[in-house]
């Protein structure tokens, strides 16, 4: 599957609260995060590398701004599930879609996206075409790692798909960033998954002002 021995499968920059929660409930076109899902990325708004893509130019830097930085470092392509890319469910009713950020999306590599239904590639600018891969997570991977030319791909979420891939113990390591909120509801991280048992281990902790940055890994 993968081009070369170092290439990692990876999750960076991946929000979620005190209780678990990478998403808030009620997931819509005006709460793609959920309720209350925008409080995650308090600490992520701020930072340089937000602001170049989505604001001024401007930003932060420092700890928040270091690791948000290091999640774009190294990535050839990115594996999305269909809820990090449209608001939609079931078929595709408006091919006019083409995701949450504009025509150029942040991403700058292939994207494929998971899905239970067929779209035909979407090429955007800034070097992103979206992929839709309805064969599941193991044809996405295989493809992302062929695409990514040798490099890493980053698992964007959301965390239906992360759990996925946890499962099958195919990520190699993650940043998770513990924000100082509680949702109450929405989609756990690892509910019903046993971390240890698949073989992974904290690594790292960093605290910023905003949040804490937790490095885990596969250490089988």
């Amino acid at each position: 599957m993968r081009q070369l021995n170092s290439q990692k499968l990876r999750v960076a920059s991946f929000a979620i609260s005190i209780d678990g929660y990478g998403a808030g409930p009620n997931q819509s076109l005006e709460n793609p995060l959920g309720i209350n899902g925008t409080e995650l990325h308090k600490w992520f708004f701020p930072t340089q590398t937000f602001q170049k893509e989505h604001g001024d130019g401007e930003g932060t830097t420092g700890i928040d701004n270091d690791f948000a930085k290091k999640g774009f470092e190294n990535i050839g392509a990115w594996i999305l599930g269909r809820n990090m890319f449209a608001p939609s469910r079931g078929p595709w009713q408006d091919d006019n879609w083409k995701g949450w950020w504009g025509d150029n999306p942040p991403y700058h590599t292939p994207v494929f996206v998971l899905t239970n239904y067929k779209r035909i590639p979407i090429v955007m600018e800034g070097g992103t075409t979206f992929y839709f891969v309805t064969e599941g997570i193991q044809a996405a991977l295989e493809s992302a790692f062929d695409a990514a030319e040798g490099k890493d791909v980053r698992v964007g979420g959301g965390v239906n798909v992360i759990r996925q891939y946890l499962k099958e113990k195919l990520i190699d390591e993650m940043h998770l960033v513990i924000s100082p909120t509680l949702l109450g509801s929405g989609e756990n991280l690892f509910a019903n998954i046993d971390l240890r048992s698949l073989g992974y281990l904290c690594t790292e902790q960093v605290r910023s002002d905003n949040a804490t940055h937790l490095k885990i890994e596969k250490s089988n």
